[in-house]
């Protein structure tokens, strides 16, 4: 009751984001559905059956991925003096958060059941069922026990990924509380105060405060270390890719909308060259900042560099993950151009899983970006009174978006040319 109220309770863009899951979860339980009402239509085709049921597990990812990233943005999941003293502290709300994700999930699973119901005809009204009539399954009964099943996996597996991403930890650096509280550096275990935590965070994400200007543009931010194995992981699944392009003997998979990729280890190349993608991002991101504050920086790059290099451990997955998203969409695009003459059709249920693995890539993006710019509240407040002006501020942002672009876009490209460069020959 109590997850309830709090739920109910919070900031009109917080609903948005919750919206945001219940639709999302809708659409992958509609997709569900429709794969096993497909299965019921077409007892003797277990092959084309279990492959639609697989390609549902790309939506499924994509949909655990926003709701797990909506419920780390939840500000009612933080630790409050107020909360912590009623006895809700950091593992009980976690446990809210857990909770608000499964109902927010069960929610667009129980909205996908009755759509699917509608179509089929079990429910009042004319269904307009037309090109999903094949994978309604309209006339036979629905076993109870596979539905629940099937529904039930986008709200299990966004519950498990929540409790396991949202542990209680100390984001907090001994070096920063020394900086801030000397007594912290004699008792490992005292606790800073919300002031000074704001503090720390406040004059460690200043250029230039605390350290001589010859170290203020390079003062060390630690890098990610994914940026190896995301090349690793890229070039195993390029090489996957290839050598099963290459082999005569392989069999036949069909991609949606009737294209033909040999065997099941093109696509599995292709999620492997996703991951590597989603694995370098911060690092990536990284980089990026660090090219910004390359060779003499002025305060605007200065500025721009450092904000990217302290956010890069946050919007540098979702990054990663978009660049994947993009480059599986360009690589697609091109099998499709090689393999059709005239433009090639997609059926109702491609397109809806390809736009709910694209808009969950692009909100779970803009949620960790809301979410950075929140916590950066503090430091642009500092920044603003010592006499900032806010255009420096607007043009810093304008800078980080530009030089991600730049820098990401032509490694997207890249990936997507060399991941259907195989396929084309």
């Amino acid at each position: 009751m109590l997850a309830l109220r709090l739920a109910r309770r919070a900031h009109v863009l917080v609903q948005v984001r919750r919206l945001l899951v219940v639709a999302a979860s809708a659409a992958t339980g509609f997709l569900l559905l429709c794969a096993f009402g497909y299965a019921l239509a077409h007892p003797g085709a277990a092959a084309p059956a279990a492959l639609r049921l697989a390609w549902c597990a790309v939506p499924v990812a994509a949909t655990v991925h926003l709701a797990v990233a909506v419920a780390r943005a939840d500000p009612g999941t933080r630790p409050r003096p107020g909360l912590s003293a009623v006895g809700l502290g950091p593992g009980r709300l976690r446990v809210f958060s857990v909770l608000v994700t499964a109902l927010s999930c069960a929610l667009g699973s129980a909205a996908a059941l009755l759509l699917f119901l509608h179509l089929r005809g079990d429910l009042p009204g004319a269904p307009p069922r037309g090109a999903l009539a094949d994978a309604l399954a309209a006339g036979l009964p629905l076993p109870l026990p596979a539905t629940a099943t099937l529904l039930a996996v986008v709200p299990l597996a966004a519950s498990a990924a929540g409790a396991l991403t949202l542990r209680p930890r100390e984001d907090v650096r001994p070096d920063v509380l020394r900086e801030v509280r000397p007594d912290v550096a004699t008792d490992p275990g005292a606790e800073p105060a919300p002031g000074d935590r704001r503090a720390a965070k406040a004059r460690t994400a200043l250029p230039g405060q605390g350290t001589s200007p010859a170290d203020a543009g390079t003062a060390a931010v630690p890098a990610p270390s994914g940026l190896p194995w995301g090349v690793a992981v890229i070039a195993a699944g390029l090489t996957t890719e290839t050598y099963a392009a290459r082999d005569p003997g392989t069999g036949r998979f069909d991609l949606p909308g009737d294209l033909v990729v040999g065997s099941a280890a093109v696509p599995a190349g292709w999620a492997l060259t996703a991951v590597g993608l989603a694995l370098a991002g911060p690092a990536l991101t990284h980089l990026c900042g660090r090219l910004l504050q390359a060779a003499r920086p002025g305060v605007l790059r200065l500025l721009s560099g450092r904000v990217l290099q302290e956010e890069a451990g946050r919007i540098g997955r979702p990054l990663g993950v978009v660049c994947a998203v993009a480059s599986g969409a360009y690589a697609t695009a091109r099998l499709y151009a090689e393999a059709h003459d005239a433009h090639p059709s997609f059926g109702p249920l491609s397109t809806l899983g390809a736009l709910v693995v694209a808009g969950c890539a692009l909100a779970t993006l803009v949620t960790a970006a809301v979410e950075a710019r929140r916590d950066r509240t503090d430091t642009t407040a500092a920044l603003l009174r010592i006499g900032a002006p806010a255009t420096l501020l607007r043009a810093a942002a304008l800078l980080r978006t530009a030089a991600l672009v730049l820098l990401l876009t032509p490694l997207t490209w890249l990936v997507a040319e060399l991941a259907a460069l195989p396929l084309t020959r």
